[in-house]
């Protein structure tokens, strides 16, 4: 008997061995890492047709790794937008519309009550994810609109549709962002200095950016510029994100510490502010990264134009202003951890971890977006643009 007991364990510890062992090999078949000099030439957010998952560039190992993540599980898609796997407004939009068609995919072919159904819990799911980035429920509202229209269909013919939704949306955010970089390129010359907070750049949306769509764009065109990226703390997307792309596309890069700002200012080294957003309010309050209101407040001190490019998606009509802005709180970890070999902080410390401020919209020059420049006053100019 004591014999059939061991056999038996060693059996569970081989099966538990082999289990593991799977899941590994699995786990590497979804994590696939590619060239770093490719970064410019790959998609942040993509589509596989022929296995019908949602591919993102793995921005936590930038800029040392370029990792292409494979996802298909809610549970996975959500992991991925909340610890910024795949992160910035746009780009989160279009990660979720993907997404949702993927998990959609692998949902049983039933009638459309119960395909809605489970439907509608994955899209909320999804949209808990990160609060703030209006493009997020954007998205996942324009694919449940797909749903809500052709009621009574069964899932085998809603599939399609929703596939078509959210390619169309990744579509359309590559067409918009190359529109901001257009438009924002009115606004600088070649040979400006060029200061940005946080990552609005490519690694933020599917191609171009936001921010830095009118870099990209004018370096398509030779021109050259002199850009300054903010560290960012704590999570530094300007310091491995942005200056990364930059870099990788040939643009005269300097990384600085986010109080650093106002010294490069003093010295007359910046001619514009590029920055993104993650939600504007009807009114031009707009939540971007932490740290962008003091950028802004520096830049009227000095004088300097203070842009915030963001396509029409993430301005909020039924926001009014900033304080009715959600603001996500995140880990604490995130400041006193990250980035340290060791613990920086004492343990029992408190720490604030917003991961957005809120620029008043009188600290804003103009916004960009995918229809033009819009100067003040926003309430009124918002609602012409939407009017359109």
């Amino acid at each position: 008997m004591v014999d059939y007991c061991r056999a038996k364990a060693k059996t569970a510890q081989l099966t538990m061995f082999f289990f593991f062992i799977i899941i590994k090999l699995s786990k590497q078949k979804e994590a696939k890492k590619v060239n770093n000099s490719d970064i410019m030439r790959i998609d942040t957010v993509s589509f596989d047709e022929s296995t019908d998952e949602l591919v993102i560039i793995d921005q936590t190992k930038l800029p040392n790794e370029t990792v292409l993540l494979r996802l298909s599980d809610k549970k996975d898609i959500f992991e991925a937008i909340y610890k910024l796997q795949v992160r910035g407004a746009p780009a989160i939009g279009v990660a979720a519309a993907i997404g949702l068609y993927a998990v959609a995919k692998r949902l049983p072919d039933s009638d459309y009550d119960r395909f809605s159904t489970e439907l509608c819990d994955i899209k909320d799911y999804l949209c808990s994810s990160r609060p703030t980035a209006v493009n997020l429920a954007w998205a996942l509202e324009r694919m449940w609109d797909v749903v809500k229209a052709n009621q009574g269909l069964p899932a085998a013919k809603l599939k399609p549709l929703l596939k078509a939704k959210a390619l169309q949306i990744r579509d359309d955010d590559i067409k918009c962002c190359r529109a901001i970089g257009e438009n924002g390129l009115t606004l600088i010359k070649d040979g400006d200095g060029i200061l940005t907070h946080c990552n609005a750049g490519q690694l933020a949306t599917v191609r171009y950016g936001t921010a830095l769509a009118p870099i990209h764009v004018g370096r398509e065109k030779g021109m050259n510029f002199k850009v300054f990226t903010d560290e960012t703390r704590p999570l530094l997307q300007g310091a491995r994100l942005s200056s990364y792309e930059m870099a990788a596309d040939g643009v005269d890069t300097t990384v600085i510490c986010d109080n650093m700002a106002a010294s490069v200012m003093k010295k007359g080294w910046i001619n514009a502010v590029f920055v993104g957003a993650d939600r504007v309010a009807a009114n031009g309050d707009t939540a971007n990264k932490i740290g962008t209101m003091g950028v802004a407040i520096m830049a009227k001190h000095f004088g300097i134009p203070f842009y915030v490019c963001a396509p029409l998606s993430t301005i909020d009509m039924n926001c009014p202003d900033g304080d009715s802005i959600k603001i996500e709180q995140r880990a604490a970890e995130e400041v006193t951890e990250m980035w340290y070999e060791k613990r920086m902080a004492p343990i029992g410390v408190k720490v604030f971890n917003p991961a957005f401020d809120v620029t008043d919209n009188d600290m804003v020059t103009a916004f960009v977006t995918e229809r033009g420049v819009i100067y003040p006053p926003y309430s009124e100019n918002f609602k012409k643009l939407f009017e359109k």
